[in-house]
């Protein structure tokens, strides 16, 4: 499962993804693809990000289960201690 957080990005941007996640929530999306649709969605979202920020989450075999990308500054900080990633406000 993949899950992507978009803060002040435009509209066009979410509904691009929209054709390929679910959005549960303004900015959240979720959905089960494939790691290379998944790396092509965050390329994607990469070009388009503008003065925006995003965040995404995805299945990695780490202690945690899960591994972190994020881009641009998102109002909270995700650090990354000796694998283990803690979020900073």
């Amino acid at each position: 499962m993949v899950v992507i957080l978009l803060e002040n990005v435009r509209t066009g941007l979410r509904g691009e993804l929209s054709r390929w996640l679910f959005e549960v929530k303004a900015g959240v999306f979720v959905g089960k693809v494939s790691a290379l649709v998944r790396d092509e969605l965050w390329d994607f979202v990469a070009t388009r990000l503008g003065k925006g920020s995003a965040v995404m989450l995805f299945p990695m075999n780490t202690e945690q289960g899960f591994d972190v990308r994020t881009l641009g500054n998102p109002s909270r900080q995700l650090v990354d201690i000796e694998g283990l990633w803690l979020v900073k406000t």
